[in-house]
């Protein structure tokens, strides 16, 4: 079974809701992006390593399914992990939860792409990153 680690945790504010009140769809997908860049970092694709070797990931593919409503005040977080690995590829999973509750009120997955940041062309996922999201899936992450 895949190991989770916990990427975000925040609160809805009142200007990420829409007229009917709750946080808009577009504060859901900017959270998760930001739990995608915590679990990259995770595997080690960090900031820093983008920058100095060229690479980077971007998103091919994105599913979410909301399944309850948020409120301004809300506490949240999200956990992700790691469910499928290619040679050029990552598959995220993320869950976010409403912290008080402890309801599962989203989840999306997230298909990310190993690229040559200059050539912008699609590149074999480095071994180190490839071994840690093993692991993760595994359930054995460090």
């Amino acid at each position: 079974m895949s190991e989770f680690v916990n990427t975000y945790r925040g609160t809805v504010y009142p200007w990420q809701c829409d007229h009917m009140g709750h946080m808009n769809v577009m504060w859901y997908a900017a959270k998760f992006d930001e739990a995608c860049w915590q679990l990259l970092a995770n595997l080690a694709f960090t900031a820093a390593r983008f920058r100095e070797q060229e690479v980077g990931m971007v998103a091919v593919e994105q599913h979410t399914k909301y399944e309850h409503e948020l409120i301004a005040g809300d506490a949240i977080s999200i956990r992700s992990t790691v469910v499928d690995v290619q040679d050029k590829s990552l598959r995220l999973f993320h869950e976010m939860r409403n912290d008080v509750t402890g309801e599962v009120v989203a989840t999306s997955t997230v298909v990310g792409v190993h690229i040559d940041a200059r050539a912008r062309k699609a590149r074999s996922l480095p071994m180190d990153v490839r071994s840690r999201a093993l692991l993760m899936i595994e359930g054995k992450a460090a």
